[in-house]
């Protein structure tokens, strides 16, 4: 954005100093150079203040008006989009720019529909929570929306600047869903085709949400390997070794795209053969022996010499016995 727009964007928001990226892209799955890598994150961060200049413009030419509300009056959106993480260097990056630079672009409100003098937000959250930690008022542009008109414009808020994960996107459309939200509406809030929408419910609605939200938003996990996921996880009945994998003392500790490639790992490990162990005994409850069957392998350990000495001598008849059953077959 040139200097004359940051100025533009400035006195329409009460700034005191140019504005700076928000919510910066999240990096690739694969890293370019060095040269191609600052390129990318140039056009994208000019992109990002462009679309925001030009959203509040058209809000301001609207006739709404940015407001300075505290954000304890603030709840967010009834459908969340974001999956929260423990430690957030991005999060952390957005609170020091409002700190030091204030906040650049106003989020987007709508009056509670219960609560006199409360709000629900549409987009923004991020910002939101920033402002609620640091103490200062939230500015946002407040609209009265429908349900669908709030959906639609948190979706197409974070779509343009490819903000969210697949998983996040995936877990977005199921909730959608659930809410009664059609097909059409989905796929026009996350600005895709039907077989991508198909493709997100798909893996969203084969996964439960609690190990979704476990792993994270995995941001280096595409499309390709969560479908993938999803199909292991439906043919393995994966339910326990993931959980297993989730309740591991050092899973917590892990990065999102880490934990992923853990519990892809852990559906990975085969199934130890099951075990089946019953013991033979006397009439008069005395122990002879334990049998044990796992997979193909069949043991008998002998608790009695006598008995021992008995299966030792039958055992070369037991062998006769056995090909001629088998004779033929």
């Amino acid at each position: 954005m040139s200097p004359k727009g940051r100025d533009i964007l400035k006195s329409m928001v009460g700034a005191v100093e140019p504005a700076r990226p928000e919510t910066p892209s999240a990096p690739p799955p694969h890293r370019p150079s060095g040269a191609v890598k600052a390129m990318n994150l140039s056009l994208g961060r000019l992109g990002e203040e462009a679309a925001a200049a030009k959203a509040l413009r058209e809000s301001l030419a609207s006739g709404d008006k940015v407001l300075e509300i505290d954000p304890s009056a603030v709840e967010m959106s009834f459908i969340r989009d974001r999956i929260p993480v423990d430690k957030d260097p991005e999060f952390e990056r957005l609170k020091q720019s409002i700190q030091e630079s204030g906040q650049q672009v106003p989020i987007l409100v709508r009056p509670d529909p219960i609560r006199a003098g409360h709000y629900q937000a549409a987009y923004g959250h991020r910002r939101l929570r920033a402002a609620a930690e640091i103490g200062v008022p939230v500015k946002a542009v407040v609209r009265k929306l429908t349900d669908e008109e709030l959906i639609l414009a948190q979706g197409q808020e974070n779509g343009p600047r490819v903000d969210l994960s697949f998983i996040e996107r995936a877990l977005f459309a199921r909730r959608m869903d659930e809410h009664g939200f059609s097909r059409e509406m989905i796929a026009q809030a996350l600005a895709t085709d039907k077989p991508e929408t198909s493709r997100l419910l798909q893996v969203a609605q084969t996964i439960d949400p609690e190990i979704i939200l476990a792993i994270g938003p995995a941001p280096k996990v595409g499309r390709p390997r969560w479908l993938a996921f999803a199909e292991k996880f439906r043919e393995t009945g994966g339910r326990k070794k993931v959980q297993a994998a989730i309740a591991g003392a050092a899973f917590q500790t892990l990065e999102s795209n880490s934990r992923f490639d853990v519990i892809w790992k852990a559906l990975e490990e085969k199934d130890a053969p099951q075990r089946v162990e019953h013991m033979l005994r006397t009439q008069d409850g005395g122990t002879l022996a334990s049998v044990t069957r796992s997979g193909k392998n069949f043991r008998i350990t002998a608790k009695s010499a006598a008995f021992s000495e008995f299966l030792a001598r039958r055992l070369a008849g037991l062998a006769a016995e056995f090909e001629e059953e088998n004779e033929g077959k």
